[in-house]
C-alpha cells in the first residue's frame, strides 16, 4: 500500500487515497473474486490468469499474491506509467507475473481466466474479454446488478457489489 501511495503522488494511479479505502475498495475488492471463483466451483490450480485494464494492479497482483504459484499471472495495461508501476511492484513484492503494455484489443494470446474491474460498460468490454479467455470471465460490477448474466453476490461488512461470471462453452 506504502509504495501505491508513493507512486500515486506523481504518477495518478488511483483517485482514492486514504488508507481504509485503499484497502477496502482496491484490495478487499480484488480479493472477492476469490468468494466467486469459490462459489462456483473453479479449481485455480494451474490456471493462466489475465488481469485486463490492469491499472495500479487491481484485481491481479492481489489474487498473485493471494494464490501464489498456483495461478500463472499476465496484466495488460495500455498505460506507460502504470507499466512501469506494475513492473516495479513485481520487483519489490518479490511476485512473479508478467506485464503486457498495451491495448488489450491487441493481445493475440488467451487465458483460462480473464478478470477485469472499472474498464468499461459491460456490453462494450465483454466482446473483448469473451475473446481473450478460453474458459471463465469474471467482471468485478460494484453494486450494479449485471442483469442478464449469471453473477456472485458479495456480501461482507464492508465489501458489497456483484462479480459478473461466465463459463464459456466450448
Amino acid at each position: 500500500m506504502e509504495e501505491l501511495k508513493r507512486w500515486n503522488k506523481v504518477h495518478n494511479l488511483t483517485a482514492i487515497k486514504e488508507d481504509r479505502q485503499i484497502v477496502l475498495r482496491h484490495f478487499l475488492d480484488s480479493l472477492s473474486l476469490c468468494l466467486c471463483l469459490e462459489e462456483k466451483g473453479i479449481e485455480v490450480d494451474g490456471l493462466s490468469v489475465c488481469d485486463v485494464g490492469s491499472g495500479a494492479g487491481f484485481p491481479g497482483v492481489p489474487l498473485k499474491i493471494y494464490y501464489g504459484d498456483r495461478i500463472d499471472l499476465t496484466l495488460v495495461e495500455a498505460v506507460a506509467k502504470k507499466c512501469s508501476f506494475l513492473e516495479y511492484l513485481k520487483i519489490k513484492l518479490g511476485v512473479d507475473y508478467r506485464v503486457l503494455c498495451k491495448e488489450a484489443q491487441k493481445v493475440q494470446e488467451s487465458f483460462d481466466l480473464v478478470v477485469s474491474r472499472a474498464l468499461g460498460k459491460i456490453d462494450k468490454i465483454l466482446p473483448l474479454l469473451k475473446r481473450l479467455s478460453k474458459s471463465y470471465v469474471l467482471v468485478i460490477k460494484g453494486s450494479e446488478i449485471p442483469e442478464g448474466y449469471d453473477y456472485c453476490k458479495i456480501d461482507l461488512p464492508d465489501v458489497k457489489g456483484y462479480i459478473l461470471f461466465l463459463a464459456k462453452t466450448r
